[in-house]
């Protein structure tokens, strides 16, 4: 009788172990356009992520920006981000920042995405932080930390958060790893101005999971893509465990969003979200 009882507890706190674990590992999204919402949807996922060009931008008008609304409104996943922040033309580091034309068009942008819902604006923008070759390194940080400091202000009126993203050396030639990128939070040191470890960018740059670590304090969203052609987790077979680990270790709150190319979207996109989220099952469930 005691040997059934043991069968029975055991069998049921099995049966819990996966919704524990569903429950502490973050949860995952995908950039990609809003046409292709109820694909994503199908494939697992709840969030979506866009681009400020295609929903938020000044350039657009507020008839175009009233039907990207009711659009984002509508959809079934949650627009969670949207990145390129600002257009490679419009200088945001380097000797050529207008200033006053930056903090006017991101006051638009966040006042558009207060609007629309969207709680995150990712900064990548690798062409508009383009520093000319030669140009003083620490200068150029010094005042790009002043420039976002100014931002993260804009940011908290609106009640947006800004993610600063590490690029890799194909994309621009300033803030190319994880933790130059976390030197800028640390000297912006505001709520509203946190960090986004692109795993993708890491892989290329060799950056380890150690810069995950050292950051784990400013860390607030994550992207994900396989190395050699950034395509969807699952494509080629990439191994992220060593990085989602560093996750783990820090008790990442945030979520992790994939970023990547793919020219099969209907196959390609629900077999990302089942390979990322049996990584991510693995690791959250080893014990240490």
């Amino acid at each position: 009788m005691k040997i059934k009882k043991l069968a029975v507890t055991f069998l049921l706190g099995s049966l819990f172990i996966p919704s524990a674990i569903a429950q502490t590992i973050p949860k995952l999204g995908i950039v990609a356009p809003l046409e292709q919402d109820s694909l994503i949807y199908a494939s697992g996922f709840r969030m979506i992520g866009e681009s400020v060009g295609r929903m938020l931008s000044p350039s657009i008008s507020e008839a175009g920006f009233a039907t990207n609304k009711a659009r984002i409104k509508n959809a079934k996943c949650k627009v969670y981000l949207c990145n390129v922040f600002f257009p490679s033309k419009l200088k945001i580091a380097g000797p050529d920042v207008n200033e006053e034309l930056v903090l006017r068009y991101a006051d638009s942008v966040f006042n558009r995405a207060k609007q629309a819902d969207i709680p995150i604006i990712v900064l990548g923008s690798g062409g508009a932080r383009r520093i000319p070759e030669g140009y003083d390194p620490q200068r150029a940080n010094i005042d790009f930390a002043s420039l976002c400091r100014k931002l993260a202000l804009l940011a908290e009126k609106h009640g947006v958060m800004i993610a600063l993203e590490s690029l890799e050396a194909t994309e621009t030639n300033f803030l190319i790893t994880l933790t130059s990128a976390a030197q800028i939070v640390r000297m912006v040191d505001h709520k509203n101005f946190k960090l986004n470890a692109d795993i993708f960018h890491m892989m290329r740059e060799g950056e380890s999971p150690q810069s995950i670590l050292d950051a784990g304090d400013i860390l607030v969203y994550c992207e994900i893509a396989e190395k050699e052609m950034r395509s969807l987790p699952g494509v080629k077979g990439d191994d992220f465990k060593p990085y989602l680990r560093a996750l783990k270790k820090i008790n990442y709150k945030g979520e992790i969003f994939i970023e990547g190319n793919t020219k099969n979207p209907a196959s390609d996109i629900p077999l990302s979200f089942q390979y990322l989220t049996r990584q991510l099952r693995e690791v959250y469930s080893e014990k240490y």
